[in-house]
């Protein structure tokens, strides 16, 4: 129950982030690079000061993933709803995070994978060409990006001994990375409630967020992590729908529906 409560509490951390990424660049209140260098920043900075008694040796491949995933995430907001964003993103997250686990050597039991493909139908049923809401295609391919460096920097959670230090070791070394990405364009004009959402993202649902993630990753296992994450998407159009005033229609909530039932078949353990 207790891993139940805590993998809950991390989807709601990711969904939020969705939200307050959208409200901050979709609403014009700052620029996508700029967002996402202030939320990696404050990340860094909260997460510095709570491991500041936990040194260890640091690993730059997961800092990698996470600048890819920061880098994409907030450029595909310029142009999506933070539900259908959040759809692409963590379909994309299932097949990477699916495929790393049976690489690694993970045997999933068959209903993990038949849970896994009926919530991907779910979403696919969202951006068939002709359904309510097919997304365009750069701001698509950007938030698939995202997905590739979000489910790598998830398996790579999982091998993590001290998931503070961890997760603050990676937000310190992407910085640079991300900084890096902004240059060309520099910052820009940012609201004060721009800097609010780039840093209650970056300090809370972000940086504790994800050190929590690391936390609950090697009990859960790539496979049904990949698939608990599935439920991010559902939060993020229902929230979305309520906070921003994105449009929630049928087919949506039709496919919300058949995401979760996935999810359960796929995380929910057998009965005997």
């Amino acid at each position: 129950m207790r891993l139940l409560a805590l993998s809950a509490l991390v989807m709601v951390a990711f969904a939020a982030n969705s939200l307050l990424n959208r409200a901050a660049v979709g609403g014009g209140l700052i620029e996508a690079l700029p967002f996402a260098l202030i939320r990696v920043t404050a990340g860094a900075l909260v997460l510095a000061v709570l491991a500041r008694a936990r040194p260890g040796r640091t690993n730059l491949l997961p800092a990698v993933w996470l600048t890819l995933y920061l880098v994409g995430f907030s450029l595909a907001y310029r142009a999506l709803d933070s539900g259908i964003g959040a759809l692409i993103l963590f379909a994309g997250v299932q097949v990477t995070m699916l495929a790393g686990a049976v690489m690694g050597g993970e045997q999933p039991p068959a209903r993990r994978f038949w849970g896994a493909g009926l919530a991907l139908a779910g979403l696919a049923g969202l951006l068939l060409p002709g359904a309510d809401a097919v997304p365009a295609l750069p701001p698509a391919l950007l938030m698939g990006a995202a997905a590739l460096g979000w489910g790598l920097y998830s398996l790579a959670g999982r091998r993590a001994a001290d998931p503070l230090q961890a997760t603050a070791a990676n937000f310190l070394l992407a910085t640079p990375m991300v900084a890096l990405a902004c240059l060309p364009a520099g910052l820009g004009s940012i609201a004060p409630m721009g800097w609010v959402l780039a840093i209650v993202s970056g300090a809370v649902t972000s940086g504790l967020g994800y050190a929590l993630w690391y936390a609950v990753l090697p009990q859960l296992g790539a496979a049904r992590a990949a698939a608990a994450q599935l439920t991010v998407p559902v939060i993020a159009l229902a929230a979305g729908a309520m906070l921003l005033g994105e449009r929630l229609s049928s087919g949506a909530l039709v496919a919300c529906v058949v995401v979760l039932a996935g999810v359960a078949l796929a995380t929910l353990p057998r009965r005997r």
